[in-house]
């Protein structure tokens, strides 16, 4: 491509695409490796300039991606129109063109001003399309020193060979870079679905503590081992249970359900074991325990710390044999039967004090899942909150929008003794007492009433009051016309101009409320 230039050994020319080939396999990053293939069409074919352009799908422009003898001004000048120049015409018909002298061809712009001190006369230039599946991507062009008695046929074939090297490249990193978007979308995928089998649907929960829960149940379900769960009442130990046994492969088979502690002990055991025709005054007939009944399936026990010593002993064969006699009966019965428990109680205590058997502790010990308590999980008060709303509006045939601000700082504030169960009740008590679809504080029971949770708590002087009511009628405003202060001032009869006042002394930024 210089003066003294004359036409390459077939050998050099396939040393030259050797040398261009393990540039273009060497490294990922694309500019690097463009760069490096212009320089070595710099040092093996004589060319004095040179760029690589690509297309911009959506502007219909080219841009120079890399370049060869341009400055930074001169390389960003580089950007021409589809059609617009040799390149911009390249880029268009998908067609080599090469200019013998670049003053004799007025449609080439020298865009970049990188020959404006240059003899032109002396200038040759070559530009080829870099084509991916017969769509052209971008462009490859050179110049060098104009000889007359070189055929500039060569130099088109050539860079057309480089610049097809380079879409290969380019071909091959845009299918890695979509197989590993493809791999990073599946395992986001896997993610979620994994995350939706940590968390059971009859469970509400995104907390920390409750994701721990989720991978536990996830983690024992498939098994037949004995489960404890263990936490404060109210806080959806048998929700969990329900999880365990309808992940397990024994979901298709009974699910018995024991509250231990609502039973007399003398009629617990005859629950969970029967007896036999005549074992007591009254037995007229057989009947059928709850382990008989769970054969196959899951029993779960609940509260199962205030069996009595008798029964313990009893539940102990069961988990040890899988057997038991039912009262008044003289044979064996066997069950595959799965148990999983339940307390709320200090089991550990409750061995030091003699109260609860140490072989049973162990027993049913095997595997135990820890239920946080609400006020542990703050994060989810809300989202069941929701939840409940949602539930008993569609149950009491109500349509409920939302829980105001006030309301939900006060559910926030509070320390929940009686764990989901009373959350759950208080928005029942809610629904059914809001009669504008909206849950207010004092919707809310007595107990959750407190300076600190509520802002219309009406205590103070006057000035404080008459702030405390105007701040919640302003977010309530917003909230339902979403944040929007024109509709917000309609709806309470007043000007944009006042309600903008009354927000800005507020410290209520009205855009928290947009969406």
């Amino acid at each position: 491509m210089t003066d003294s230039y004359q036409p390459k050994k077939e050998v050099h020319e396939l040393e030259f695409l050797y040398k261009a080939g393990k540039i273009l396999s060497s490294t990922t990053d694309m500019a690097r490796l463009l760069d490096s293939v212009l320089e070595l069409l710099a040092s093996e074919m004589g060319m004095n300039r040179g760029t690589v352009t690509i297309l911009h799908p959506y502007a219909q422009e080219i841009f120079i991606d890399a370049a060869y003898g341009l400055d930074v001004k001169e390389k960003k000048r580089g950007k021409y129109k589809i059609g617009e120049g040799i390149t911009g015409k390249v880029a268009a018909t998908g067609r080599p063109m090469a200019v013998p002298k670049i003053q004799d061809e007025p449609e080439f712009l020298d865009r970049t001003r990188s020959r404006s001190k240059l003899d032109k006369s002396q200038i040759s230039f070559i530009c080829v399309p870099i084509n991916i599946n017969e769509e052209v991507i971008g462009t490859l062009s050179a110049d060098h020193v104009f000889n007359e008695n070189i055929s500039l046929d060569e130099d088109v074939r050539l860079l057309s060979i480089v610049a097809s090297m380079i879409a290969q490249t380019v071909k091959a990193r845009q299918a890695s870079e979509k197989e590993k978007d493809e791999l990073k979308a599946e395992n986001i995928d896997l993610k979620k679905k994994l995350q939706e089998r940590y968390r059971p649907e009859n469970i509400v929960g995104n907390s920390k503590s409750m994701q721990e829960v989720y991978k536990l149940i996830f983690q024992v379900a498939k098994s037949d081992t004995t489960v404890l769960i263990r936490g404060e009442s109210g806080t959806g130990k048998e929700l969990v249970a329900n999880a365990i046994h309808y992940e397990s492969l024994r979901s298709s088979k009974p699910f018995i359900k024991v509250n231990c502690a609502a039973l007399p002990v003398d009629l617990l055991e005859n629950e969970l074991f029967g007896h036999e025709k005549g074992a007591f005054t009254g037995a007229l007939t057989e009947k059928k325990g709850r382990f008989d009944l769970a054969d196959g399936g899951s029993i779960f026990l609940d509260e199962v710390g205030d069996f009595s010593p008798q029964t313990q002993v009893k539940l102990l064969r069961v988990i040890q044999e899988r057997e038991f006699e039912r009262l008044g009966g003289m044979h064996t019965i066997k069950v595959n039967v799965r148990i999983i428990a339940a307390t709320h109680k200090n089991l550990e205590q409750a061995l030091s004090e003699g109260h609860f058997r140490e072989d049973l502790y162990y027993r049913l010990n095997v595997f135990p899942i820890h239920i946080p308590p609400l006020c542990e999980r703050k994060a989810d008060i809300l989202l069941l909150a929701d939840y409940f709303l949602e539930k008993y509006a569609h149950l009491n045939h109500k349509r409920m929008l939302r829980i105001s601000t006030p309301a939900i700082d006060m559910l926030m504030s509070y320390h929940w003794p009686g764990n989901v169960r009373e959350l759950e009740n208080c928005i029942e008590r809610a629904v059914l007492l809001s009669e504008d679809g909206v849950i207010h504080g004092y919707h809310l029971p007595p107990t959750l009433q407190t300076d600190r949770a509520t802002r219309t708590e009406l205590r103070g002087t006057l000035k404080s009051m008459k702030d405390t009511i105007e701040r919640e009628i302003v977010i309530e405003a917003l909230k339902r016309n979403r944040g929007n202060m024109t509709q917000a001032a309609l709806e309470l009869g007043t000007t944009k101009r006042i309600f903008s006042y009354m927000a800005k002394k507020q410290g209520i930024d009205y855009r928290r409320f947009r969406g």
